[in-house]
């Protein structure tokens, strides 16, 4: 399992690989969070806001969301907020500028995954598998959206403020439980 590797490994690069692996965020998502992003409700449990910043835009209006971690991502929010992480970047080494370089996270995660994924897989087949996981937990279809930040069909859909972040960790706990 590349999450158990990444554990191993203890770096900035496998904390990213494993924060996107159990939480479905884009790379570039993942790789322009700041610390602060990082939220730590009254029960301890953790979750990402994944907002727009000036470094990195986001894909789509359906990609700002709040993204309950659980398994390696919450063992990666509590490595990055342990560590004094350089003005703030959860991951600094890709944003040395004003924009992300999810190019070079890309590439660095995927070479380094070779040895772990089956030929012609890369770091965005986690989001794909993600879907999946929620799926085999029989996640409703307007939840899944909403964890991963697609877009769905239907006027309806965009009314109200979506589900709270409770009910989503209830689906991503039993993805986490169901390895």
């Amino acid at each position: 399992m590349v999450q158990a590797e990444c554990k191993k490994v203890d770096d900035d690069l496998r904390w990213l690989i494993a924060l996107v692996a159990d939480s479905g965020m884009r790379l570039a998502e993942a790789a322009g969070l700041r610390c602060e992003d990082f939220q730590i409700d009254e029960d301890g449990n953790i979750s990402a806001q994944i907002i727009p910043h000036p470094w990195r835009r986001l894909k789509t209006s359906q990609s700002e969301r709040t993204i309950p971690l659980v398994g390696s991502s919450a063992w990666v929010a509590k490595r990055v907020l342990a560590s004094q992480r350089q003005g703030g970047f959860a991951f600094p080494r890709y944003n040395r500028t004003d924009v992300t370089n999810a190019n070079s996270a890309s590439a660095a995660s995927n070479k380094w995954l070779r040895a772990y994924l089956p030929e012609g897989t890369s770091m965005h087949g986690f989001r794909h598998s993600m879907r999946d996981r929620l799926r085999a937990v029989e996640c409703p279809a307007d939840i899944v959206d909403q964890i991963g930040g697609w877009g769905t069909v239907g006027v309806g859909q965009s009314y109200g403020s979506g589900y709270p972040v409770a009910v989503l960790r209830k689906y991503m706990d039993k993805v986490s439980n169901n390895i």
